[in-house]
């Protein structure tokens, strides 16, 4: 495929085949995500129960046990497994299409560290502020912390790294290790700090998780996603004429400057949304879109609703893994990222593919 055909979407031919996997496979995760625990519960009833729960009916009677489990505990954390996977896949993306750099990722420039580093700080010093706040409002405190993060984190890294020419890579790369660097020692003083109540509910936020999250909290995160990953599928023409350099995407009628200011924002507001409620969650952004670049092609057009479903998937199967393979206790999700990550990045990085 021609640069010019990247940059305008054109693709041979409409092949829906990858998405009709890749749809699939996040209806199978999300039933085994329901389904998988300490108290199973058929796949025939949770269609049921979810059936009945949007008026449709039911047509299986189910325990008020396994009713409860399935609504209250299992069904919002695959919720949120989803719209983080799907977040951190399609910021990686967009990142790596505005950089035009396959290492960009939120993790990678520092962007979830910042998001981290807002959060944990939210939930040390931040509780009376949240306390004080309407009933309406205090859920949007720690995700708006998040936000804030991330925010900082992306401005100064994209301040850093522009020149006149245009973005420097190198640049970028480096101010995303020293930022992580200051991060973890944030969080080191951080974990110093806190109470002893909190130490450990924070530590286990910090290596990522999904668990404990209730639909109060839930709603908030998912408006703040659901309306990033939005916009950042609405700018998959103009990341298509980025490809191509800033300048000749100025040339075919994109304002450049306004659609980078957007992209940065846009993609803040993901990682700072998904790193709110999970903690730190590696290599979902930077692994994914080389996936489905591979399973769908360099147009973001579908490149980005891609890397969403498969984000979505893996994200669901990472956290399948992380609550069977310790039982009865439950192994951080983003060791299992990490622990599959890394050693695959290698591996790619070996045969000279990664890139």
């Amino acid at each position: 495929m021609s640069e010019r055909a990247i940059a305008w979407g054109t693709r041979k031919g409409s092949d829906g085949l990858p998405f009709l996997g890749l749809g699939a496979l996040l209806a199978v995760a999300f039933v085994l995500g329901l389904g998988i625990g300490a108290m199973a519960i058929r796949p025939m009833e949770i269609l049921s129960l979810l059936s009945d729960r949007i008026g449709l009916g039911g047509w299986i009677d189910v325990g008020a046990a396994e009713e409860s489990v399935l609504i209250h505990v299992r069904l919002p954390r695959v919720v949120l497994a989803v719209l983080v996977g799907a977040s951190l896949a399609v910021s990686g993306a967009a990142l790596q299409g505005l950089f035009r750099n396959p290492l960009a990722d939120p993790g990678l420039l520092g962007i979830s560290g910042g998001a981290t580093v807002a959060a944990a700080s939210a939930i040390i010093f931040g509780a009376p502020l949240a306390a004080a706040l309407p009933a309406g409002l205090a859920p949007w405190f720690l995700p708006l912390s998040a936000f804030i993060g991330a925010s900082i984190v992306t401005a100064i890294i994209y301040g850093l790294s522009i020149r006149q020419e245009g973005m420097d890579i190198a640049t970028l790369l480096l101010a995303g290790i020293a930022i992580n660097a200051l991060a973890a020692a944030a969080l080191g003083l951080l974990t110093f700090l806190a109470p002893d109540g909190q130490l450990r509910d924070i530590m286990f936020w910090l290596l990522g998780s999904l668990a404990g999250t209730g639909w109060a909290q839930l709603w908030p995160v998912a408006v703040m996603i659901l309306v990033a990953v939005g916009l950042l599928i609405r700018l998959a023409r103009p990341l298509n004429a980025l490809l191509l350099g800033e300048a000749e995407a100025f040339h075919v009628g994109f304002a450049v400057e306004p659609i980078k200011r957007q992209l940065v924002i846009v993609t803040a507001l993901a990682a700072g949304a998904a790193v709110a409620l999970t903690g730190t969650i590696g290599f979902v952004g930077l692994l994914v879109p080389h996936f489905a670049r591979f399973l769908v092609g360099p147009d973001h057009r579908r490149l980005l609703p891609a890397a969403a479903l498969l984000g979505a998937s893996l994200l669901l199967v990472a956290d399948l893994i992380g609550r069977l393979v310790v039982l009865p206790a439950e192994l951080p999700i983003g060791v299992v990222t990490s622990f599959v990550g890394a050693p695959f990045f290698l591996w790619r990085l070996r045969r000279r593919e990664a890139f």
